[in-house]
């Protein structure tokens, strides 16, 4: 505060100053807006570049998606409390009922009403 009481600024000079550095503010925004969408289009293009290389063939998973699984199963098993080993197995199931995964059982029978 002691420079602006040094110097004897009149209102037209601060209202100049103030003009000036909020037009430097948006211009810089607006240059920021101009770069970001300019990286946004290089990294778009590149990667639809990057995508064309591998043909799609059906019922393969893509190294991308395997990557996006390790890792949600890899944050999932991190988050729980308990140290278990972080082995997934998963197995097909050759019959069709059991009574393991019988919904009818975890149902509780109404009483009779009179």
């Amino acid at each position: 505060m002691r420079i602006l009481s040094v110097m004897d600024w009149s209102w037209s000079e601060m209202l100049w100053v103030a003009l000036i550095s909020i037009c430097l503010v948006f211009f810089v925004l607006v240059l920021l807006v101009f770069i970001m969408k300019l990286f946004g289009y290089v990294f778009t293009r590149r990667q639809a570049v990057v995508a064309t290389d591998k043909p799609v063939v059906q019922g393969q998973i893509h190294e991308e998606e395997i990557a996006a699984i390790a890792t949600a199963l890899k944050l999932y098993r991190s988050a729980l409390h308990d140290r278990e080993s972080e082995v997934l197995t998963i197995l097909s199931i050759k019959r069709a009922y059991s009574p393991w995964n019988s919904k009818i059982h975890g149902l509780t029978q109404l009483p009779d009403r009179k």
